[in-house]
């Protein structure tokens, strides 16, 4: 019950902000809806998120009648790049969030800026599947969750040469391998509508 009010009192935060939003109780059905609002036919990409993927997500688009750019079938640097490319032409685009407010504004951290730019221009439509855990109190309690949660555990997949990928903790550090390089702040979707987010009554993703 504590899930579906903080859901509902954030998508209508989000419609305020000119946002499509949606509570859901599951993730399966976050999957149906996903599929349901993406035409068959379709170009479709996602970022790095394990929100994406662990749901099935990615799997379900790669086995339906669409046209997916998969960046995890790169085996090179400079294929994984021109999937970053061809992202911004595409007509969806899936992400998550490291962390969202209350009040409806989505905060992102990347590494190669890649995920967060076609978040703002480019794909004629994103959509995001956010999980309950990723919401915060207010901006500054989300970009805190981004920084302090959701970048370590990334450095733990990714195993760059930075503190936080050998202590779990955010050294606000300036390494060369650094993956919080991009601070994104999305507080109104614009155009409107162009945004759809997802709130999904579940723990999901980092």
């Amino acid at each position: 019950m504590r899930n579906e009010r903080l859901g509902q009192k954030v998508v209508e935060n989000l419609k305020r902000r000119n946002f499509e939003a949606c509570y859901l109780p599951s993730a399966k059905d976050a999957v149906r809806k996903v599929m349901e609002l993406i035409p068959e036919g379709s170009s479709v990409t996602w970022g790095g998120s394990m929100t994406i993927r662990d749901s099935g997500l990615t799997e379900h688009l790669k086995g339906g009648n669409y046209h997916v750019i998969d960046r995890d079938t790169a085996t090179t640097a400079e294929e994984q790049t021109a999937c970053y490319r061809q992202a911004f032409s595409c007509d969806y685009y899936l992400s998550s969030v490291n962390g969202m407010s209350e009040d409806g504004v989505l905060v992102n951290i990347d590494g190669n800026g890649n995920r967060v730019a076609a978040i703002t221009w480019g794909p004629r439509r994103v959509i995001f599947v956010v999980g309950i855990n990723k919401i915060a109190r207010d901006v500054e309690s989300a970009l805190s969750r981004a920084r302090s949660t959701a970048a370590p555990i990334n450095a733990s997949r990714f195993q760059p040469n930075t503190p936080c990928q050998k202590d779990g903790i955010c050294h606000n550090c300036l390494s060369t391998e650094c993956i919080c390089n991009y601070v994104h702040f999305l507080r109104n979707s614009h155009p409107a509508k162009r945004h759809i987010v997802i709130i999904v009554g579940e723990s999901l993703g980092y």
